[in-house]
C-alpha cells in the first residue's frame, strides 16, 4: 500500500522539512540538494542510467528492481551531495506542498492516472527525459495514452535532465511559465513529477511558487 492511498490532504508543507511518507522513513530532504557537481560526474551518472534496454520479464524481478533503485539513490546521493534514497519498487511516493500542488515520484503505469485523478489532480507535469523512464522501464506513451482518454486530466512534459545544474537553470523559465499556464487552465491540483521528486520537482514547485506568489501580490496592485 503506498502514500496515495494513505497520505491525508495537507496544507502547505515547508520545503525545508520535505519528507518522504509511506515508506518508513527512507528518506528526508533538508534542502533542495543544489546539483553543483562536475561535468565528468554527470557523465559518469548518465552512462549508467542508459546502460541498455530492459526487458519486461527482467524489469518485473524484485530483485532487479531493487538494485535498479540502489544504483539511482546511489548516483543521487553523490550528485547532490546527501543521502537520499529512491525505492521504485515500492510505488508513487508524494507531498502535498500547497492544498493544489503535490510533488512526487514518477508515475509507473497508467493505473497510477487513476490514482491521482482520485485525490482531485487536474495536470501531471513531467520533467523526465526518455533516458530516466528507460532506466525504469516505465512505459510513458502507455500512461500518456491512458490520460488522454479522460477531459478531466492533462498529461504534459518538460523536459530537465537528472542530476544537472547547468540544464535545470537553463531551462526553468521556460519550464516554470509552461507549468503556470497549465495550471490557469486545468484548475485543481497538480502533480510535478521528476524521478525520485527529489531533485527536479521540488526545484520547479518552489520557482512556481515564489512566480505566483508574486503576482498575486503584484497584478490586484495594477489593476487597483
Amino acid at each position: 500500500m503506498n502514500c496515495l492511498q494513505n497520505l491525508p490532504r495537507s496544507s502547505a508543507l515547508p520545503l525545508q522539512s520535505f519528507n518522504c511518507h509511506g515508506r518508513k522513513a527512507i528518506c528526508s530532504v533538508h534542502n533542495l540538494g543544489v546539483m553543483n557537481k562536475t561535468v565528468d560526474l554527470h557523465r559518469s551518472i548518465a552512462a549508467k542510467a542508459i546502460s541498455g534496454s530492459i526487458s519486461d520479464t527482467k524489469m518485473s524481478d524484485p530483485e532487479f528492481k531493487e538494485e535498479k533503485s540502489e544504483i539511482y539513490s546511489n548516483n543521487m546521493t553523490e550528485a547532490m551531495g546527501a543521502v537520499l534514497t529512491y525505492r521504485h519498487e515500492l510505488g508513487m511516493n508524494y507531498n502535498f506542498i500547497r492544498p493544489d500542488l503535490i510533488v512526487g515520484s514518477c508515475l509507473q503505469s497508467p493505473e497510477d492516472v487513476d490514482k491521482l485523478r482520485s485525490i482531485g489532480v487536474k495536470t501531471i507535469f513531467c520533467l523526465q527525459q526518455d533516458s530516466d523512464l528507460e532506466y525504469f522501464g516505465v512505459d510513458i506513451n502507455a500512461i500518456i495514452e491512458y490520460a488522454n482518454t479522460f477531459d478531466d486530466i492533462q498529461h504534459l512534459r518538460a523536459e530537465i535532465r537528472d542530476f544537472d545544474a547547468f540544464d535545470l537553470r537553463l531551462q526553468l523559465p521556460a519550464v516554470v511559465s509552461k507549468l503556470y499556464k497549465a495550471i490557469n487552465r486545468n484548475g485543481g491540483v497538480t502533480y510535478i513529477h521528476c524521478t525520485a521528486g527529489l531533485g527536479r520537482a521540488p526545484a520547479v514547485a518552489v520557482c512556481f511558487s515564489i512566480l505566483s506568489q508574486k503576482y498575486e501580490l503584484i497584478l490586484p496592485k495594477a489593476f487597483s
